[in-house]
């Protein structure tokens, strides 16, 4: 079956980077104005479900991304061409947008900042949680998606599971962003950037660190072609 256009390919994106924010972020306001009906572990499960879901949904068509420091990581250690990554951070950061800004508009009064990531630790320690949670989300990316010994059907699993562990152990601190995308829909829709820059560097820096450290240990035998 031929490999989809960019165009295609980057609307996946945009599609799922939608669903993550909705969902998401959906689930956090909600159990803002609900009074905790979700919990942190309830939240955690719908962000490492709808993670799971999109993969299984477009995973097939762009690769399911979903994130610009995984496109990124990916393309600096020469998975991803660097021809298609700025329409996939492009469009993961318009799909990201588009679910916060319908949150909006069901809540104009922003409870719970529309989901938006502010950090109740300080700055630096926020920063060293977002930094290798998103290394250890790339690690599993990468193993279960460029090494040709993982089990593929299972990549979604993985990939869901390691987003709801890093959220339940992160969230309560951080808000276990590790995705640039996830962090910008809200902060725009909400205007609320407080230490934004920490959702840009930890994520990305994170996710090269994790996709390199796979590439390390990795044996030849398990490249994929």
């Amino acid at each position: 079956m031929p490999r989809p256009g960019l165009l295609r390919r980057a609307l996946a994106e945009g599609l799922a980077a939608f669903a993550l924010v909705f969902a998401g972020c959906g689930a956090i306001v909600t159990d803002s104005v609900r009074d905790g009906v979700l919990g942190a572990t309830g939240v955690a499960a719908v962000f490492g479900l709808v993670i799971m879901v999109m993969i299984y949904a477009t995973g097939h068509l762009s690769g399911a991304h979903i994130n610009p420091a995984v496109t990124i990581a990916f393309t600096l250690t020469r998975h991803f061409p660097p021809r298609d990554a700025l329409a996939y951070v492009v469009a993961q950061l318009v799909g990201a947008s588009a679910g916060a800004l319908v949150l909006l508009a069901a809540w104009s009064a922003k409870p719970a900042a529309l989901g938006a990531t502010v950090p109740s630790a300080a700055s630096g320690t926020a920063l060293l949680y977002e930094f290798f949670m998103s290394a250890l989300l790339m690690f599993v990316i990468v193993a279960v998606a460029t090494d040709t010994r993982a089990v593929g059907a299972a990549a979604a699993i993985a990939i869901g599971g390691t987003v709801a562990l890093d959220a339940l152990f992160g969230g309560p601190l951080t808000g276990a962003s590790m995705n640039p995308a996830r962090s910008f829909g809200p902060a725009l829709a909400a205007g609320e950037w407080t230490d934004f820059w920490i959702y840009i560097v930890g994520p990305i820096g994170g996710a090269t660190l994790g996709a390199g450290a796979y590439q390390v240990i990795r044996t030849p035998g398990g490249t994929a072609p």
